[in-house]
């Protein structure tokens, strides 16, 4: 399920900014930024795959169901919950911007990292490992690209900030409708759409980020800074994580025992 960012605000980007004026600072600060997101990723790249590894973790959030076209993995109660818990982690961050101390907040952002990779563990259960690891940098390098290209660009994203947004919306309102109805072609249009709206919120987050910063960096502390630059890495992963679900589901090769 896709899980959109609530934390963004959104800045019109200065004359510095539209010319590309880049300083130490906004370097150090982006690399911090991406230095969050990737630990971020491999912590739920860990968890993810021991759960699905591990017999007695799978049996705690997963239940094999052997059907005529072979076995497939429901989620349990403790699995339904890692699903849903996510969206739980990303509000209270994004209500306690200003109010949680930085150890709350990157203590908050690995407990939503670990979660994720909670629910994401069936990935390794329906997937192949191969499949998996070939989407997985075939993610990267398009986020990577489009990341890059957000940042350089002297094209002002934010005018299709409110666009995102609502197709942001958009999305997880097809997916839930499309729980009842099962249609393979809303299912395909979801995922074509998915994989453009992440792509687009890729490249506008990190143009985002680098206004933001060029705005606030002479208003804020140390401390409210490393604040913002968890607050950032969490929309970019999320971006990333979404990003790949949506090109596993084109990609992936099932195991052969699911359906």
């Amino acid at each position: 399920m896709a899980f959109g960012p609530d934390s963004r605000t959104f800045a019109r980007p200065t004359a510095d900014g539209t010319a590309g004026s880049i300083d130490m600072g906004l370097r150090t600060y982006m690399l911090r930024v991406y230095n969050w997101m990737t630990s971020g990723l491999v912590l739920t790249g860990l968890v993810a795959y021991l759960i699905a590894h591990n017999a007695t973790l799978q049996a705690l959030f997963y239940q094999a169901v052997q059907t005529p076209g072979g076995t497939i993995f429901r989620p349990t109660g403790l699995g339904m919950l890692a699903m849903i818990a996510p969206l739980g982690f990303v509000l209270v961050m994004s209500f306690g911007v200003t109010r949680l101390s930085l150890q709350a907040v990157q203590g908050l952002f690995w407990l939503f990292c670990g979660v994720m990779g909670c629910s994401l563990a069936n990935i390794f259960l329906v997937f192949t490992g191969v499949s998996i690891t070939r989407v997985f940098f075939i993610t990267a390098a398009t986020f990577a690209t489009m990341s890059i290209w957000g940042y350089t660009t002297r094209a002002d994203l934010t005018r299709f900030g409110s666009f995102l947004m609502m197709g942001l919306f958009g999305l997880v309102i097809a997916g839930l409708v499309n729980l009842f109805l099962h249609s393979p072609a809303v299912y395909f249009l979801y995922s074509v759409v998915g994989v453009m709206l992440f792509i687009g919120l890729t490249m506008f987050d990190t143009q985002r980020i680098k206004f933001n910063y060029q705005q606030f960096a002479a208003y804020e502390g140390p401390d409210m800074a490393a604040r913002r630059a968890v607050y950032d890495a969490l929309d970019l992963y999320l971006n990333f994580i979404n990003l790949f679900q949506f090109l596993l589901q084109f990609m992936g090769v099932r195991n052969n025992n699911n359906d």
